[in-house]
């Protein structure tokens, strides 16, 4: 009879895919065919749940821990019980009985009361949930007994407690009052060490900062760091709020001169225009986006429009840096004029780049160009933009529809200009005229103690660049 066997403690060998399980029997039901355990564990770990069921066709063994209360139900005889065990011989889909083996005892043992276990039980019942959540823990069998895996070892203790009952997170959010934990911490900021400011009335409140704001005490920022005694009338500021006027270009042409006195010469204030100005080119024409090995085929194409002049001589120096990084360059400059100097030492280093060089409007390419650089403009000499070749070249670059780069433009004149989306200018600004000109500033190296000598109070505005934007306030 299958209630003489309740209370004895079993363990079930269910296989290398559920483990090993001990418990104390808690029911067997002939009808659905399953036992169940009571307070059971799995390989040696208790198990979440109070209660296992197992059906015949899981279990492979099953063995009598301690049948001492059952064998005192069954008999009156005294003895001491030894292990033993059930064997299930049938295959799925047939009966399968397994009957209690001899006991030993000093008295006889007559009353074997067989449990029979013949399928699984339904999928719906709530007996055989415990058995199924059980599947999912694959451990291994060693040498017929239970084994832990490594995860278990380390993560297996103590979790086998309140493991079915949810969290619950309403009862636990409603335990946090949000406003006392923020009046709280307001409180204790009002009695930090942060730093304290007066306001109109004199009282004392907590200076508050953003997120990207120093918190550290520094001197209030001076925006106004260059004073000029001669004001071109026309200011601008950078990108941090410094302001950087304008200066007429008599002022201008004084602080090359102190400059040149001092060892900048021209031909260092060339290179060094034509090295920032290129960057800032190479960068219009989508630098490393660009520019790369894998993009040979498409190489970008600059054409420079430059006249026989020191304007001209830094757009050629421009145009050489531009054709050792791989952008090809035409140049555009007419040899039946007189040309200075400095153009024609320029001009025979561009010449080594191997880059195209025309002398007239028509050798220029009637398909729109990347780039188109201008340096037609001349400071000394406003009245050249009236000759024919000036005019024409203004034409084709007006027509091309590419974006104009102006380098050092002159302030104006009566002539046809070309119409330009970039403008820079070098050391300081000079006042141009009201267009829709993006206004830039070129670092060409000259010290503060040189714009001293000028009467020009002066701080450097670019930080870490060597050209900035700079912007109408």
């Amino acid at each position: 009879m299958a209630t003489d066997w309740l209370g004895s403690v079993v363990s079930i060998n269910c296989g290398l895919t559920l483990g090993v399980y001990q418990g104390e029997v808690l029911s067997v039901d002939h009808a659905s065919q399953t036992i169940s355990l009571r307070q059971p564990y799995h390989n040696g770990v208790r198990c979440p749940l109070p209660e296992v069921t197992f059906s015949a066709i899981d279990i492979k063994e099953l063995k009598f821990l301690d049948i001492q209360n059952t064998v005192n139900k069954a008999s009156t005889g005294q003895g001491a019980a030894t292990e033993s065990s059930f064997i299930p011989s049938a295959r799925h889909g047939q009966s399968n009985r397994v009957a209690l083996p001899h006991v030993t005892s000093s008295s006889s043992y007559s009353s074997t009361a067989p449990i029979t276990i013949l399928r699984r039980a339904p999928a719906g019942s709530s007996n055989s949930r415990g058995a199924t959540q059980a599947a999912q823990k694959k451990n291994s069998v060693r040498n017929g007994g239970p084994t832990r895996t490594r995860d278990d070892e380390c993560f297996g203790g103590g979790t086998d407690e309140n493991m079915g009952a949810d969290f619950d997170f309403e009862g636990n959010l409603a335990l946090f009052d949000k406003a006392a934990v923020f009046s709280q911490i307001e409180g204790t900021a009002g009695h930090s060490n942060r730093a304290q400011h007066h306001n109109a009335q004199g009282d004392q409140k907590p200076l508050s900062y953003r997120h990207d704001e120093n918190i550290l005490e520094a001197k209030p920022v001076i925006y106004r760091q260059i004073t000029v005694p001669q004001h071109g009338g026309k200011e601008y500021c950078t990108d941090s709020g410094l302001v950087v006027p304008s200066i007429p270009y008599e002022l201008h042409k004084r602080l090359l001169a102190a400059a040149e006195r001092w060892g900048l010469s021209l031909e260092r204030r060339l290179e060094t225009t034509g090295v920032c100005s290129s960057q800032m080119a190479l960068t219009l024409l989508g630098g490393p986006n660009r520019l790369t090995p894998k993009n040979v085929h498409q190489r970008p194409t600059v054409v420079l429009l430059c006249g026989p002049h020191i304007q001209g001589a830094q757009g050629v120096s421009c145009g050489r840096h531009l054709a050792n990084h791989g952008v090809e360059v035409i140049l555009f400059l007419p040899n039946f004029v007189k040309m200075q100097e400095s153009v024609t030492g320029e001009v025979h280093l561009y010449t080594r780049t191997g880059s195209k060089q025309v002398a007239s409007v028509k050798d220029l390419p009637t398909s729109p160009v990347d780039l188109v650089i201008n340096c037609l403009d001349c400071h000394e000499n406003p009245m050249l933009g009236e000759q024919s070749w000036y005019q024409l070249a203004a034409d084709w670059a007006n027509q091309n529809r590419a974006p104009v780069l102006s380098i050092d433009p002159a302030i104006g004149g009566p002539h046809q200009t070309v119409e330009a989306k970039w403008t820079l200018s070098l050391g300081l600004p000079l006042p141009l005229t009201e267009t829709e000109s993006r206004v830039y500033l070129c670092d060409i190296g000259i010290p503060k103690l040189v714009f001293q000598e000028v009467g020009i109070r002066y701080r450097s505005p670019f930080g870490c660049k060597f050209v900035i934007p700079l912007h109408t306030p």
